[in-house]
């Protein structure tokens, strides 16, 4: 568990690398993020770090939101609050600012966001379904075949794949490979496409290791 930061997704661009390879990135802005509460074993039950990151107007608070950035001594009205889970603490105040500088040029890190929202979607396009025949007798062309399960038990299951909302739902990317980092002005360019539409935010953490390490 270790801290991560919050940033916004500026856009997708590409760079070249010393061998001449176009490389594919995305442009995150990120930080500098406040930390407004700190969480430990003894008060909370776990130990986390909250962050709090762009900087908003007042009306945009709730009177409950404005007195916790107030307590906190937290002179300006942050949008975005997120916690991190970490192992110590301690190590951090109230009021301290985290930049990009927490990461290094070759690191991987874990992105996650809310996707890009598709609307109402078929089968074919939600689930990636095979289309029936094209000819003219066909009625089958990108309908989802039987969804019956017969007269016993006589419903449908619940979960079947069909047609609906697709998209607009939290993802995270895993193991993207950080490119470069600009303290001045607080960029990371990561390799590869991060989830969600220009302008959406976005929670970054050191990757991960789940399973055996190789």
């Amino acid at each position: 568990m270790a801290l991560g930061i919050l940033g916004r997704k500026v856009g997708m661009t590409q760079i070249f690398s010393p061998e001449g390879l176009a490389i594919p990135v995305t442009v995150v802005q990120a930080g500098p993020c406040t930390v407004t509460q700190i969480k430990t074993q003894a008060t909370d039950g776990y130990n986390a770090v909250q962050l709090g990151y762009w900087p908003t107007a007042e009306k945009h608070l709730t009177r409950a939101q404005r007195g916790h950035l107030s307590k906190a001594g937290v002179t300006e009205l942050l949008r975005h609050l997120r916690e991190f889970r970490v192992d110590q603490p301690e190590a951090y105040q109230l009021g301290q600012k985290i930049t990009v500088e927490i990461f290094s040029p070759g690191q991987l890190l874990d992105v996650a966001g809310t996707s890009i929202g598709r609307g109402f979607a078929g089968y074919q396009k939600r689930h990636h379904f095979g289309r029936g025949p094209m000819s003219h007798g066909s009625k089958n062309h990108r309908r989802p075949g039987s969804v019956g399960a017969g007269t016993t038990p006589g419903r449908v299951f619940p979960g079947l794949r069909m047609a609906g909302r697709m998209g607009s739902c939290r993802v995270t990317i895993r193991k993207l490979q950080l490119v470069q980092v600009d303290p001045e002005r607080n960029l990371l360019i990561i390799k590869g496409s991060v989830p969600g539409v220009e302008g959406g935010l976005l929670e970054i953490t050191p990757a991960k290791q789940v399973g055996n390490k190789r």
